[in-house]
């Protein structure tokens, strides 16, 4: 009768192991896309930079040998598969300042996929990887 116990910790680690992440927290560093199904690489003299803590995040314009500059901020929360995005802070004028935005979210090792589809009509899938 020793197998049912040890049959249950293998399904509970099963199942924890492919949990949702209850918060998207730490550094996240742009890495790419698509927009409009147009591949966006990653600025090669800059980085994007998004500081996430567990409910709300700041992004960064980083260049070497400067201060980072903040460009944006909001609020956001994580279902199971989708990331509800409030922006309320922009350094340029904008539209999408109190918008709730919807991405489907995916983590593949050091990496967060995120995939929308904005108000303006432009579908976009990000890839931001992990700092270490």
């Amino acid at each position: 009768m020793k197998i049912v116990p040890a049959v249950g910790l293998v399904a509970a680690t099963f199942l924890l192991a492919f949990a949702p992440k209850s918060n998207l927290k730490g550094t996240w560093i742009y890495a790419g896309g698509y927009y409009n199904g147009k591949l966006d690489s990653a600025p090669t003299d800059y980085q994007l930079q998004r500081k996430y803590t567990a409910s709300s995040f700041e992004a960064f314009v980083v260049e070497q040998g400067s201060k980072p500059e903040k460009f944006q901020a909001g609020d956001y929360t994580l279902t199971t598969d989708s990331c509800l995005e409030t922006e309320t802070y922009n350094a340029q004028s904008t539209k999408l300042t109190g918008v709730t935005l919807h991405y489907h979210y995916e983590f593949r090792n050091d990496t967060l996929f995120l995939k929308g589809h904005l108000p303006s009509g432009m579908d976009v899938l990000e890839y931001w990887k992990k700092a270490k």
